[in-house]
């Protein structure tokens, strides 16, 4: 009996445990969810939720009208948000094996942002630290994630452009970043800071919230009228 409850522990056929929270680390019933949702006390993978926001679902002009933001525009914008947290990732907290960024628009998982380090202890580190920090003006949260293999919590059918469920699918839509930075990231002789560390990033900060110079900046930048925090 217990090699059997062993062999179907976050399975579909599992009827304690939620299959969907251990695959993916989310939930579309949260707190309400009639299965046991096991959080991890040590692990990997830290996920910052909600952190991300797409352009074309956040643009809006002056009148609340929703703006057209162009495909190019939206992949720059997107590489720029990922090589920001990734280096403030790696700089601060240690080596990154892996991270991915949720482009689903249910609440449980859009903007979600998972983060695997090399090694645990990082991720902890990462964790309480990112708690007690902002991004441009927005807390941050960070929860342990149980993912540590993405290929199990991605959507396949996404990945071949079949999907049918659009953002509101249960399982990861994973936003791919530009092959150049792709190789810059994760490429065999990439830099890693060996000396002092590099300033970090403008939109990470351990003060509480934004002054009023900061949020003039930002009402007139081209990147809050996208949607970034």
């Amino acid at each position: 009996m217990a090699e059997y409850l062993a062999s179907i522990f976050g399975t579909e056929k599992d009827k304690v445990n939620c299959s969907f929270y251990f695959k993916i680390g989310a939930c579309r019933h949260g707190d309400r969810c009639s299965r046991l949702h096991n959080k991890p006390t040590f692990s990997q993978t830290i996920v910052l939720l909600n952190l991300y926001r797409n352009p074309q679902n956040t643009a809006q002009s002056a009148d609340g009208s929703h703006c057209h933001v162009s495909d190019v525009e939206v992949q720059e914008h997107y590489d720029d948000f990922f090589e920001e947290v990734f280096t403030e990732m790696e700089q601060k907290y240690g080596e990154v094996e892996e991270m991915n960024i949720c482009d689903n628009l249910g609440d449980h998982l859009v903007g979600n942002v998972y983060v695997k380090f090399r090694r645990e202890e990082d991720a902890e580190r990462a964790l309480v630290e990112l708690n007690n920090r902002w991004f441009n003006g927005q807390a941050i949260h960070a929860e342990l994630s149980p993912v540590t293999d993405f290929r199990e919590s991605c959507c396949r059918q996404y990945e071949m452009g079949e999907c049918t469920r659009g953002g509101f699918c249960n399982f990861m839509h994973l936003k791919p970043i530009s092959s150049a930075l792709r190789r810059q990231l994760y490429g065999r002789g990439r830099n890693r800071a060996t000396g002092p560390k590099a300033p970090s990033p403008k939109r990470f900060s351990d003060r509480q919230r934004p002054n009023d110079r900061d949020r003039r900046r930002r009402s007139r930048s081209p990147r809050h009228r996208y949607g970034r925090f």
